[in-house]
């Protein structure tokens, strides 16, 4: 894939809450986004039902293939999550659970960028910690450097507006955004 090819990137947020802080960053990120990056946001991981193998044998329910196809499809998938208990949040564990029990794994070989924030100075990076090991189980191809840990996130948001306020977090995210696009294009060769 050359440099200059137009890269097609989903994001999944592992938050609910419609003003998240997390939201706002997902909803942000086109707009942080280099050139001939178009940036999706996946349906939500709420409108996943709890796992359940006995749900399961009846066939897997229709957001979770949705969300499965759309992964499937694009160049590279972010995640965007807060960090609930020094780990990820319920949802997007759930959300994972269903997706790595498809025949296909749509996350097999596929390139996923990790974002995180807190209120406070730590900044999800429990949360990042064991997405990386959960991604390993399902044979992503995690991008580790520049890694985008946003503390203070409270502060760096509009959730009302769904948007990035601080400069330097935008400018932050788009070179992290620009050497993912540059991790995508090598590895999908």
């Amino acid at each position: 894939m050359s440099e200059n090819q137009e890269l097609n990137l989903v994001v999944l947020l592992g938050s609910l809450r419609k003003q998240s802080f997390h939201a706002a960053v997902a909803k942000s990120l086109q707009s942080v986004a280099p050139a001939n990056t178009n940036i999706t946001l996946l349906g939500s991981v709420g409108d996943i039902p709890h796992y359940n193998a006995d749900v399961q044998a009846d066939g897997f329910p229709a957001p979770v293939l949705e969300m499965a196809g759309a992964i499937k499809s694009a160049d590279g998938v972010i995640v965007v999550t807060p960090e609930y208990n020094y780990s990820v949040p319920g949802v997007l564990k759930n959300a994972l659970d269903w997706l790595s029990r498809l025949p296909d794994t749509p996350f097999a070989g596929k390139p996923v960028s990790l974002i995180s924030g807190s209120p406070g100075p730590i900044a999800g990076a429990r949360a990042q910690y064991h997405l990386r090991q959960i991604m390993v189980f399902l044979d992503a191809l995690v991008f580790t450097k520049p890694e985008v840990m946003i503390g203070g996130i409270n502060t760096k948001v509009d959730t009302e507006a769904g948007s990035i306020t601080d400069e330097q977090t935008k400018a932050f995210i788009n070179g992290h955004l620009t050497a993912f696009g540059s991790f995508v294009r090598r590895v999908s060769l």
